[in-house]
């Protein structure tokens, strides 16, 4: 149940910390899925032009006649296609969190210099709350 500016159960609370860690968890799972999976261009088991040892293994299959070549094949390239979009939203998840906690902590910079006491120091709450009786 969503209880408005409350502070009730219902209220999204995201720490900057929280923002950096699922970024960063992106970034690393993105790294080492474009370093270790056996995908056309990158990974695992490539060779100088670039194909991996599934796609290479397909092409001998496929060369000595085998029509499992074939079949394999197809999989290396549904594989490579599922590979490349896992890639990409890591990649974009990455990236967005960390703007949005760059953006947020120039944000709530900002506010705290426009809520700052006289002294410079950060206003109490019970010192806002005059302003709202």
């Amino acid at each position: 149940m969503d209880q408005g500016a409350s502070g009730g159960a219902g209220d999204l609370v995201v720490s900057q910390d929280d923002l950096g860690a699922v970024g960063h968890d992106a970034y690393l799972l993105w790294d080492e899925l474009r370093t270790t999976a056996d995908i056309a261009g990158a990974g695992a088991g490539a060779d100088k032009g670039g194909e991996g040892s599934t796609s290479q293994a397909a092409s001998s299959l496929t060369s000595h006649g085998f029509s499992m070549g074939a079949g394999l094949t197809k999989t290396v390239e549904i594989w490579t296609s599922q590979a490349k979009s896992v890639l990409q939203a890591c990649a974009h998840i990455s990236n967005h969190l960390d703007y949005t906690k760059k953006l947020h902590a120039e944000e709530d910079a900002k506010i705290a210099a426009q809520t700052a006491a006289i002294d410079g120091g950060v206003l109490s709450v019970s010192v806002l709350s005059k302003y709202f009786q």
